[in-house]
C-alpha cells in the first residue's frame, strides 16, 4: 500500500459503532483509499484491522454499499503485480460528510 495512514491519523477515526446514531449521509469520512476506479471511504475503525465505511467498486455507484473493510486486505491488493491501493494524503483529504462525497460522485 502506498501512503499508509499514520497511527496519529488512524487514532482520529471513531471506534466501530460509535457513529451508529448518525444517519449515513451525515457520517464523517476520515480516510479515502483508492485504486483504479475503486474507492473506500472510512467512517469508523476498531483500532486493529476493521474499518466501517462505504465501498464503490469499479465505479459502480448503483451497487456501492456500507460495510466492513479489512485494513490488512486493502494493504494486500495489487493490480498487475505492482499497482497498489493508495490512501489519499492528509494535505489533499479533508474530513467531510458522506453526503458531500456522494454529491461529487454522481
Amino acid at each position: 500500500m502506498w501512503n499508509i495512514p499514520t497511527e496519529a491519523r488512524l487514532s482520529q477515526i471513531p471506534w466501530l459503532y460509535d457513529t451508529d446514531h448518525i444517519p449515513a449521509q451525515d457520517k464523517l469520512i476520515y480516510l479515502h483509499f483508492f485504486i483504479g476506479n475503486c474507492d473506500w471511504y472510512i467512517a469508523e475503525f476498531d483500532g486493529k484491522d476493521t474499518f466501517f465505511g462505504y465501498a464503490v467498486l469499479n465505479g459502480d455507484i448503483d451497487c456501492a454499499e456500507w460495510g466492513y473493510i479489512s485494513f490488512s486486505e486493502l494493504k494486500e491488493i495489487k493490480v498487475g503485480g505492482w499497482c497498489e491501493v493508495d490512501c489519499e494524503l492528509e494535505k489533499f483529504w479533508e474530513v467531510k460528510k458522506f453526503c458531500n462525497i456522494i454529491k461529487s460522485a454522481t
